[in-house]
């Protein structure tokens, strides 16, 4: 059987992963249980998986699929106790892919568990495309979405930087596109979108879009940090927050590309696009959207 396996299928690029490979490829969709996997396009199966599991439910869930999307869940850390079976067990199986959801700038920063899973991927001669994205643009309308709509600021230590945000749709578009054309094994790609936006031009965006005044309130690196330990944010998360800005505040995430376009045939999602269509992530009853 030919089918891609799509780890993550319930998270935010995952499920765009399965929504655009719907209907060009057979999907079998990955879930932690029966209840996330909902209702699924002709051609998905849903099947269990989890990455705590042994060697053989990880070639069980791979069973008839000779393609995966593989993406790191956000709470493992230890990719080499969870993540590197799976890799094993698809080089056991003669996968003939293995889309890997990595993240920019990762070939200069050794720290991340990126990092060590593009080795990984390397070290075994795995058939590997990286996609290594921008900043998402659900992280202003899920990580920090309830902060915008109840206090309509955005409250981060980005200073005066700009980002090339990416929707994660259009990685899902990418993801799809790398699965199902030949000419893309061996190859990493850095996705961003076609505009480098400060937080202000954010912000002025989103007020347009929304009908109320959303501000950026730049926050020193302490300030920002110390916001995170008060909603209750573990040490490790507040780390990887501190690594994430500044890293930022430097630029490195400022310079736009035409990925998207060239790998799918069509333009990047604009943020005034995104603001659009998840306008609802920061509105408040009651007030006008456009």
């Amino acid at each position: 059987m030919s089918a891609v396996f799509v780890t993550g299928a319930s998270g935010i690029v995952g499920s765009a992963v399965v929504r655009h490979l719907a209907g060009r490829d057979e999907v079998v969709a990955a879930f932690r249980s029966p209840e996330s996997a909902g209702a699924l396009a002709e051609g998905v199966r849903s099947r269990h998986f989890d990455f705590s599991g042994d060697r053989m439910s990880a070639e069980a869930a791979l069973d008839g699929c000779d393609r995966l999307f593989l993406m790191r869940p956000p709470a493992i850390e230890d990719v080499e106790t969870y993540l590197f079976p799976l890799i094993d067990a698809a080089m056991r199986q003669r996968v003939r892919q293995i889309v890997f959801l990595s993240l920019q700038g990762v070939q200069a920063n050794r720290r991340t568990p990126h990092h060590a899973v593009e080795a990984y991927l390397r070290r075994v001669g795995a058939p590997y495309t990286f996609l290594r994205p921008n900043f998402f643009m659900q992280n202003l309308s899920t990580t920090y979405a309830d902060e915008i709509r109840d206090t309509g600021r955005i409250l981060i230590p980005a200073g005066r930087s700009r980002t090339a945000f990416i929707d994660a749709d259009d990685i899902g578009r990418v993801a799809a596109t790398v699965l199902t054309r030949p000419g893309h094994l061996l190859r990493a790609y850095t996705l961003s979108g076609e505009e480098s936006l400060s937080y202000r031009n954010v912000a002025d965006i989103m007020t347009e879009v929304l009908g109320r005044r959303i501000e950026y309130a730049p926050l020193s690196e302490a300030d920002y940090l110390d916001h995170l330990r008060a909603q209750g944010r573990p040490e490790d998360y507040v780390a990887v927050q501190r690594m994430i800005y500044r890293i930022v505040r430097l630029n490195v995430s400022a310079f736009p590309n035409r990925s998207v376009r060239r790998l799918t045939g069509r333009p990047a999602t604009s943020f005034r696009e995104f603001a659009q269509r998840e306008a609802g992530a920061w509105s408040v009853l009651g007030t006008a959207t456009q």
